[in-house]
């Protein structure tokens, strides 16, 4: 398995500061040991007129760009257009893997029961997108997240069932399926032959025990600083044959981006061997 960081966290302001703040975090996270890297799909915007502009800077910095991550709202059309766009300019930077989900709920509550006839609009975004991006070279990899349509047991379990296992892979997320109350490994288990990708967040659990709607995750914690029992998801992950990316994600840095990706670094190389 393979050490990767996600770097949206880094990027704040107008467009030239954005891209300066981009090649910071592949600077900072190749000079950590990460030489995989990811971010959100939204920095298509700043090179989407020229992809070999991003391509050469990843490049530059010693780091490969494998995955971007796009969201998707209840409008089908256009949610399939944006992602095609967003496929479509992946697959010229070579990258392999669109990280995607629900947008969200813009109000709480933000945990709500499954509701198939808005599960049904994702799983159409997502059985069209998959196949269109397998024509591509790239897989869709669905990330069920807190505070969306697709967070809990049910409704994975739903989305799984009404989407085409060929063109559409999981990403799952340790702190987020620890949220909605879900084991990692339980889950690993179930639907190991549908991940393709995976991110690694650990969650204070006692912090959760106090926390209300959103604020559920600022409970997430760089690798070790919580109780997510990670060498038991690596042994989940092997015992499913998955031998691919594992990248860390933390949403809300505890000091700052380096410090979260260093304390995680650590983690993944002095823990679990990676």
């Amino acid at each position: 398995m393979k050490a990767a960081y996600t770097g949206w966290t880094w990027i704040h302001g107008d467009p030239e500061t954005a891209k300066k703040q981009l090649e910071q975090s592949f600077r900072e996270c190749k000079f950590l040991g990460y030489d995989t890297v990811e971010n959100f799909a939204f920095i298509r915007d700043y090179y989407k007129d020229d992809p070999g502009q991003l391509k050469k800077l990843a490049a530059d910095c010693g780091v490969e760009l494998v995955n971007l991550y796009g969201h998707f709202d209840l409008d089908v059309d256009a949610s399939v257009q944006r992602g095609m766009e967003q496929v479509d300019f992946l697959a010229e930077i070579g990258g392999k893997w669109y990280n995607c989900q629900h947008g969200g709920f813009g109000e709480a509550p933000y945990e709500r029961p499954t509701c198939p006839e808005m599960l049904d609009k994702i799983c159409e975004i997502a059985n069209r997108l998959g196949a269109y991006a397998r024509e591509k070279g790239v897989t869709v990899c669905f990330h069920p997240h807190y505070g969306t349509c697709v967070f809990s047991q049910s409704d994975i379990d739903y989305f799984a069932a009404h989407t085409d296992p060929g063109a559409v892979s999981f990403c799952f997320d340790t702190a987020h399926t620890t949220l909605a109350g879900i084991h990692p490994v339980d889950i690993i288990r179930q639907y190991g032959r549908r991940i393709a990708y995976m991110h690694l967040k650990d969650v204070d659990t006692y912090a959760l025990s106090k926390a209300q709607g959103r604020d559920k995750m600022a409970t997430f914690r760089a690798l070790g600083h919580g109780t997510v029992d990670f060498p038991a998801v690596k042994a989940a992950l092997e015992e499913v044959g998955y031998d691919g990316v594992l990248c860390v994600e933390l949403d809300r840095p505890e000091v700052c981006n380096f410090h979260s990706a260093e304390v995680s670094r650590i983690y993944l190389r002095d823990v679990l061997g990676i």
